[in-house]
């Protein structure tokens, strides 16, 4: 049986089917966790503190969100695909993070945890508007860290790349032999990071054994980023 060291947490995770969904809600339910899985857009402006105030009290939040990601060479880049990222991947956080706040504050008490990308800290040809989406969702989590450290509430991000799930890198993907060769090339790890392995990261952040992390941004990337 696995270390319980989520025992009695109330855990919402967000885009739960989609992204690092299915694997973070394996894990947090291994470690003990009462996860409430939810797999709503939360694309309409209420939605986000609806969703909130109908999990109950809430330990955990984990702010998992997806979109495709456009691959627009930088000067076809309309503004309709920027507006879909940033209204996709940015406009939620702050909503969530506004709703959930106040009952963490109530207890002195809680963990808030982004699931982001680390194309937000390298460049990549073709992604400049999924990078700036992603690279806002990052400075978020850094100054809300400051800010809610005194109540003791940790906010983090986990920036990730070449990890196994089903959004950014369907079975498909992984049997192209180009993308083999690719991930031979430019990840020293020479292989996805598995997908557990990057949920039970995410555990950890969110149990009281990481409390001294405070808006920090991890990069979950196979040594990608340090090249």
């Amino acid at each position: 049986m696995a270390n319980q060291f989520l025992a009695g947490r109330r855990a919402l995770i967000t885009h739960a089917d989609q992204f690092m969904g299915p694997a973070l809600c394996d894990s947090f339910r291994r470690h003990g966790a009462n996860v409430i899985a939810d797999t709503s857009t939360l694309l309409n402006t209420d939605a986000p503190e609806a969703l909130i105030a109908g999990a109950g009290d809430l330990d955990i939040l984990v702010i998992n969100l997806a979109l495709k990601a456009p691959t627009t060479p930088l000067d076809q880049i309309d503004d309709g695909e920027w507006q879909t990222a940033f209204q996709s991947l940015v406009a939620p956080l702050p909503r969530l993070v506004r709703a959930v706040v106040p009952m963490m504050k109530a207890k002195m008490r809680g963990k808030i945890l982004l699931m982001g990308s680390a194309s937000a800290l390298r460049g990549m040809k073709n992604c400049a508007t999924y990078s700036a989406a992603r690279g806002a969702q990052l400075a978020y989590v850094q100054a809300a860290g400051v800010e809610l450290a005194p109540h003791n509430i940790q906010i983090n991000a986990i920036a990730q790349n070449f990890v196994d799930n089903p959004t950014y890198f369907p079975p498909e993907v992984q049997a192209n032999p180009r993308f083999q060769e690719r991930l031979k090339r430019e990840v020293p790890l020479g292989r996805l990071v598995a997908a557990e392995e990057d949920s039970e990261f995410a555990a950890y952040l969110c149990s009281d054994a990481a409390n001294c992390f405070v808006g920090q941004v991890f990069p979950v990337c196979g040594g990608w980023v340090g090249r």
